[in-house]
């Protein structure tokens, strides 16, 4: 008796524990569905970020551009050329084009070369992309515009997708925007720009053209971002 109780308890035996295949099964396709849900949460808030980085550039890149515009465009020379002049031509020198726009202002001296310049408004191919380009050159006392080739540029948008130029004429029984500028007793008053890029659209900027004084000094235009 003694014997069979001594080997009682080597004959009892308990069940180790661990896992089963279908639990171990179950586990690995929770732990996949968790790591897809990290990776997808980390690949929209890379995205999120990419977004706001392009907003905070695009904004930048529009504070700088009207800044600069700002400066330039609202003060207009309306010296007329001594030159005589064909049948039908503008006095002025100043071209208002749709999508182009040739004039004569001043320069601010915080820009680098103050003084009168030859400017020149107008999307160029830059490095394959089209892009919003201001060209300037030192005014000569010339009766015509420069070669714009040999003028200075700056970029001031790039990934222009469509650029327009609309021009108010306040000599009409009502205030009317033209495309073109074709006036020879005049300069337009105010100028619109409308610009969109691959990103979207920019807010609308319009710009008072304050005609210089004799002396081509002083004076400042209006100017205005948004909705007209």
């Amino acid at each position: 008796m003694r014997a069979r109780a001594s080997r009682a308890p080597h004959l009892v035996r308990r069940a180790l524990p661990g896992f089963t295949l279908l639990e171990l099964l179950v586990t690995m396709a929770l732990l996949s569905l968790l790591m897809l849900g990290m990776a997808s949460a980390l690949r929209t808030m890379a995205q999120t970020e990419q977004r706001v980085d392009a907003r905070l550039a695009s904004a930048d890149e529009f504070r700088v551009a009207t800044g600069f515009l700002r400066s330039i465009v609202g003060q207009v020379s309306a010296r007329k050329n001594p030159m005589p002049l064909t049948q039908g031509a503008s006095p002025y020198l100043f071209v208002g084009a749709p999508t182009a726009l040739s004039w004569v202002g001043v320069m601010p001296a915080r820009y680098g070369a103050g003084g009168r310049n030859f400017f020149h408004l107008a999307v160029e191919p830059v490095q394959g992309e089209p892009a919003l380009v201001i060209r300037f050159l030192p005014w000569t006392d010339s009766p015509q515009f420069p070669d714009w080739e040999q003028a200075e540029s700056r970029v001031l948008v790039r990934g222009v997708a469509s650029f327009a130029l609309t021009y108010e004429d306040v000599r009409q029984t009502e205030p009317l925007w033209v495309n073109a500028w074709e006036r020879t007793d005049s300069l337009p008053d105010r100028v619109r720009i409308e610009l969109h890029t691959d990103t979207g659209p920019w807010p609308m900027w319009v710009a008072a053209m304050r005609s210089l004084p004799a002396s081509e000094r002083g004076g400042s235009g209006r100017f205005s971002a948004g909705p007209e």
